[in-house]
């Protein structure tokens, strides 16, 4: 047996192969410098041992006084790596221990590349036991902190789990047995180059985005790009975008994805297929960058958020699948419903009710939810409430997108998916404006879903990071230079306005009233603010009421694959809520929200509604606030808002007993009221009439395009072609010339309706108010649908509509002149034949200013038809 003494000398003469190796160095260094104490007995180094952790410096310096009580506990762990060195089969005591310490005769060495050449006091043993005392302080504070908190732990229930987190403590002779791990820790340290940063050495691409070193490389290159980005002329971009956001107080920086790719291809990349990772980290360089301008902008807000835009693949609602599941995608729709605002858990503290302590802050992610088991204090299992002054929040919303009318394949139904809006995005949209959204498609657990299928299902969910409104009416249109060249040659035309009305609906035959009517609807007025905020409309309203087979339906459905955006609905299948919108109780918060109709989702736009006459009285009176103020106010399960409805309406209509009779007054051919006959800026009656010679020509025209349309018509053979009617071709020719093509039409109203917005100059004035005053007189005579005010307001807008025809600046006169042979023609066209002829004469001196190639009158009487386009 060994006393202490005894044990602890021989403890630290023999207890290690790093204190022999000391040992050894001491005593050769002492033989090379030729002093007498190189045969001493006892081998305690005149320096550190070389294996173990380097010291601090206030340690290595000087050694606090307390620490003389840890003297035995320093013996004791030394015994205890003894125990564990002779559990690794190392015998220190073996038979003849003695002979591996005895100087060799012979042994010489060499100087080069040892380390101890430094000029260090010899350390007595008391020193030595107390600088061991002060390194085993040091490894329990660092094992401390690596503690895993109690909150982590897992309950009872979790006992027979291994924790393979848990790490044994490690002792200092161990040091230099794992190399790799400190060569890890170097290497986690360093940065990548950018290069470097694409070599993804991870399972995925989640993971790699993960680590530090790669995230370091990240935060450099984007705060690189965020600071060096220039454009044509030399200037920061980006530099200039936080100027501006410093000055209004933004909290979003706005980031084009394709000056990110150009730039810094790899971070695109990164970014379009691990958006969550890298938003975060680019939200973190943001907020640095925005500091270096303005030091104090974390006062105002704590985050900056970055938005993404200009992302190159555009899908629709309907082509989002799983492999676009947790990636960057950019969809556009119309907003369907809207629910409120919440404040949603951003990072959680939570305060122990045993204790008093306040456990976090912990994050919150979107779909899940933050537990805590024990306690960090007392290590109580709780229980624990929400400390609510501490946590942060932030706003939420969610928005129901759906596809927009235009978008929808023939005989589907409209998809929809549900938006989740963050921070500042909250009210960037509503109910019935057609957006774009570029976020993140991102799937959660519903249990509702899964019940119903019977087998694991996840919803899906785009949690947006931008959101851009669709205000230009070329959104969905681009245009490119040539096209705007080639409109603007077109517009020089002066037979435009003709062209124009000739190229609406071309497969239909006659009917140049009706023809004008929709163009001047497609085209529209300018709408107006008055300095009283009294809203004034500019979009035109348009009634076709006429006899079966007239084509009424055909109009409208060319009406709506020209027009930009278009909602088609029918009178019988539309209901009130239909048609405006409707109040339903959300599943998820169970509140109530709001649902946008037809004629809020086709706000700047045209709504088409057949069969108009087959509504209810009730649903027909509901339009009345979205026909003239263009707005729909709700009023209903505590919601009280008003949504608008800028559109044009262009309704078809049958007479009472299926045919028009032109004996009795406009009013009393049709189940309308008077207040929505006033509406209409343009009333067309079509009647279909026996006349032998027109007869001929439309039967001309419907073979002729029948044969047009035939699937193989292009493979006819030459002589085939031949044999055709000269005179069918001549004409064919003559009508093309006339005629613009459909694609080119359909974007010259698109820029007419974007770029031109015609002023009123030098109107005469007295013609238009004698006008007023004489059809309120004869109205009043024949008793025909009274004229309103509304109709003189129809006058000035239909006359905007012609000027945009032009893409003229100002209205001229001939504008005017169009627009009161219309309306007069509107207003005799719709009177009995007992006073027709007479109104005609009438009215002759306000339309004698029209060309005859002008007129649109004498062809409500032709019967048109509907023909494959």
């Amino acid at each position: 047996m060994y006393s202490s003494e005894n044990t602890a000398n021989c403890i630290f003469s023999h207890s290690s192969p790093g204190n022999r190796g000391a040992a050894s160095r001491s005593t050769r260094k002492r033989s090379r410098t030729g002093g007498d104490d190189a045969t001493s007995s006892v081998g305690v180094g005149s320096s550190p041992m070389p294996s173990s952790p380097p010291a601090p410096f206030s340690i290595a310096h000087g050694v606090e006084d307390d620490d003389e009580i840890e003297e035995e506990r320093e013996i004791q762990d030394d015994i205890d790596d003894l125990d564990e060195m002779a559990d690794d089969d190392v015998d220190l005591f073996r038979e003849g221990y003695e002979a591996d310490y005895r100087d060799r005769e012979g042994d010489e060495y060499e100087a080069v590349d040892i380390d101890d050449e430094g000029d260090f006091d010899d350390m007595d043993l008391g020193a030595r036991r107390r600088l061991e005392a002060q390194l085993s302080k040091r490894d329990r504070e660092v094992a401390r902190r690596q503690r895993i908190p109690a909150a982590f732990l897992p309950g009872d229930d979790d006992d027979g789990d291994i924790d393979l987190t848990a790490q044994p403590r490690r002792r200092r002779h161990h040091y230099d047995e794992d190399p790799d791990d400190a060569m890890d820790g170097d290497i986690m340290e360093e940065e990548l180059s950018l290069e470097a940063l694409g070599d993804v050495k991870a399972a995925n691409l989640t993971e790699w985005v993960s680590q530090a070193a790669v995230q370091r490389t990240i935060r450099r290159e984007f705060k690189a790009f965020l600071t060096s980005y220039t454009d044509a002329s030399g200037s920061s971009v980006y530099g200039n975008r936080i100027r501006t956001l410093g000055e209004i107080n933004a909290e979003s920086l706005e980031v084009s994805y394709e000056h990110l790719s150009e730039s810094k291809a790899i971070l695109a990349y990164f970014l379009a297929n691990s958006p969550s990772e890298m938003l975060k980290l680019f939200d973190e360089v943001a907020m640095d960058v925005v500091l270096l301008h303005y030091p104090d902008y974390e006062r105002i807000h704590s985050e900056i958020h970055v938005r993404i835009f200009d992302l190159p693949v555009h899908y629709t609602l309907r082509q989002l699948r799983q492999s676009h599941l947790n990636c960057l995608v950019r969809v556009s729709g119309v907003v369907t419903r809207r629910s409120g605002v919440f404040p949603q858990l951003k990072y959680v503290k939570f305060d122990c009710t045993k204790c008093g302590t306040t456990l976090g802050p912990f994050q919150q992610e979107s779909n899940v939810e933050v537990k805590i088991t024990y306690c960090q204090n007392c290590q109580s299992r709780g229980p624990f409430t929400l400390n609510s002054e501490k946590t942060v929040y932030r706003n939420y919303q969610k928005l129901t997108l759906q596809e927009s009318p235009g978008t929808v394949p023939a005989g589907r139904l409209p998809r929809q998916r549900e938006v989740i809006l963050l921070w500042d995005l909250i009210d960037r949209a509503k109910p019935g404006e057609e957006i774009e959204v570029t976020g993140i498609y991102r799937n959660n657990y519903d249990a509702q879903l899964n019940n119903r299928n019977g087998f694991p299902v996840f919803a899906t969910i785009l949690e947006a990071n931008n959101v851009v409104k669709s205000h230009d009416q070329l959104a969905g249109f681009r245009l490119t230079e040539e096209d705007e060249q080639a409109i603007r040659k077109l517009s020089r035309d002066p037979n435009i306005v003709d062209k124009i009305i000739n190229s609406v609906a071309p497969s239909i035959y006659g009917h140049t009233d009706v023809k004008t009517a929709v163009a001047l609807s497609l085209f529209g007025g300018v709408a107006k603010t008055t300095k009283g905020a009294h809203h004034i409309r500019g979009d035109i309203n348009v009634l076709l009421l006429g006899d079966p087979g007239t084509a009424k339906s055909q109009v409208l459905k060319y009406a709506e694959k020209t027009a930009h955006r278009a909602v088609f609905a029918t009178g019988q299948g539309a209901s009130a809520v239909g048609l405006t919108a409707s109040v339903r109780r959300d599943p998820l918060t169970s509140e109530w929200t709001l649902e946008g109709g037809a004629l809020v989702l086709a706000d700047r736009g045209t709504c088409l509604i057949d069969e108009f006459d087959k509504m209810n009285d009730q649903d027909r009176t509901s339009i009345h606030e979205a026909m003239e103020q263009q707005t729909i106010s709700i009023s209903k399960a505590g919601i009280v808002t008003t949504l608008q409805a800028r559109c044009g309406i262009i309704a078809a209509a049958n007479p009472i007993g299926g045919r028009y009779n032109s004996t009795v007054p406009f009013s009393s051919n049709v189940q309308l009221t008077e207040p929505i006959l006033s509406r209409f800026d343009v009333l067309c009656v079509v009647r279909d009439t026996v006349e032998p010679a027109e007869d001929e020509r439309l039967a001309r025209f419907i073979v002729g395009s029948h044969s047009r349309s035939h699937p193989l018509a292009e493979d006819q053979t030459q002589d085939t072609r031949a044999a055709a009617d000269d005179e069918r071709e001549e004409a064919e020719r003559a009508r093309k010339e006339n005629e613009i093509p459909q694609q080119l039409l359909r974007k010259y109203i698109l820029y007419a309706r974007e770029r031109c917005s015609p002023k009123l100059y030098h109107m005469d004035e007295d013609k238009v108010a004698r006008l007023f005053a004489d059809m309120r007189r004869e109205s009043l005579a024949t008793g025909a649908y009274p004229i309103t005010v509304r109709h003189l307001e129809a006058i000035i807008r239909i006359s905007e509509a012609f000027c945009r025809m032009r893409l003229s600046e100002y209205c001229s006169a001939q504008d005017i002149d169009r627009a009161i042979a219309v309306t007069v023609e509107s207003f005799v066209g719709s009177q009995k034949v007992s006073c027709k002829k007479a109104l005609a004469r009438a009215f002759a001196k306000y339309t004698l200013a029209r060309t005859n190639s002008q007129k649109t009158g004498g062809n409500s009487q032709r019967r048109p038809t509907a023909v494959m386009a």
